[in-house]
């Protein structure tokens, strides 16, 4: 069934997907001034997979995701000052400015990375949904990877595991079509990826991840068969990345035809279309909307020029554990 959505909704998606996007190119931006060093992977187009996500699910879940993970981060709360840190390399970075563009943490947000190794965070995110079976809780975890990612072994064992025990995961597949200049069809006789889910009998579908309402409702069901206990899911959320694999990636294996028949599918401009269609939003309201962001960015940018180098004492903590450390407790 489909939900109808408040204009509150539709304020909470422009505005959240508005600031993921303009980080995102004030990340590009400063990459190209050497503010920002390393790899570095860009959100832009993909935005109505996290707000989707978002209203479809409590704060107490958990998302896990892979080297594209800014966006994600902010998101599920992570600040974008500590966010546009830990780009930088600073001490006040979310992750201590040890992690760098791919490995952003919040743990106190439910967001645990940000992993470099392509699929290794498929089973790490069953780990985390077995950790909340175990403690008898009601949260889910959602686990994002990217069409390339499931190519990877990982996966199958994970797959395979998680329907065994009835983990309370859902399978998040960002098909951008692209695992770093190679697409789907070179890689897999399999195109429509959710299908891969019948060797193990779990719930699947295909999702249009340019629209938040679709991703909505597709996550909504799950969540929920999640929490009644039945359950994995994968859903494959279609999308599209409007710039390269990183920054270093020129994307000359796509036309410019491809890329502006999705841009015309934009999901700032529908979410921004509904509210001027259905619920008559003036300018001004969409103004204070835009200057705020404007705002939280350069302020995100202040900060992480301003934050400290990291200490060189930091440079083991976190790495290794003390023998006389109690990680282990009754």
């Amino acid at each position: 069934m489909t939900t109808k959505f408040s204009k509150e909704t539709y304020l909470y998606w422009y505005e959240l997907m508005l600031l993921m996007r303009r980080f995102e190119e004030k990340t590009g931006q400063l990459y190209g001034m050497q503010k920002i060093r390393g790899f570095c992977h860009l959100y832009i187009g993909q935005e109505a997979i996290a707000a989707g996500c978002m209203t479809a699910t409590m704060p107490e879940d958990k998302f896990i995701t892979a080297y594209r993970n800014h966006a994600l981060a902010i998101a599920k709360g992570v600040s974008a000052k500590s966010c546009m840190a830990e780009l930088y390399g600073k001490a006040t970075g979310c992750s201590k400015g040890k992690g760098g563009s791919m490995h952003l943490f919040g743990v106190e947000q439910g967001f645990f990375g940000g992993h470099g190794i392509v699929g290794a965070q498929i089973g790490t995110g069953a780990g985390i949904a077995f950790a909340e079976k175990y403690k008898g809780t009601q949260n889910v975890c959602l686990c994002f990877f990217g069409d390339g990612a499931a190519r990877q072994g990982m996966l199958h064992e994970t797959f395979n595991m998680a329907m065994l025990w009835d983990l309370p995961v859902v399978f998040i597949c960002e098909n951008n079509h692209y695992a770093m200049g190679t697409s789907v069809a070179r890689t897999s006789k399999t195109l429509d990826i959710y299908k891969m889910a019948d060797a193990y009998e779990m719930p699947a579908d295909t999702v249009d991840g340019m629209s938040p309402e679709e991703v909505h409702n597709a996550i909504l069901r799950a969540v929920n068969r999640a929490r009644e206990k039945g359950g994995p899911t994968l859903l494959e959320i279609k999308t599209y990345r409007y710039k390269g694999h990183s920054m270093s990636d020129p994307s000359k294996y796509r036309t410019k035809e491809e890329l502006e028949e999705y841009k015309e599918k934009d999901p700032i401009d529908h979410v921004l279309k509904v509210l001027n269609t259905n619920f008559g939003i003036t300018e001004e309201e969409i103004e204070t909307i835009n200057n705020r962001v404007k705002l939280e960015v350069d302020e995100a940018v202040q900060f992480a020029e301003d934050s400290p180098w990291p200490n060189e004492d930091e440079l083991l903590k976190d790495v290794y554990i003390d023998e006389d450390y109690p990680y282990i407790t009754d």
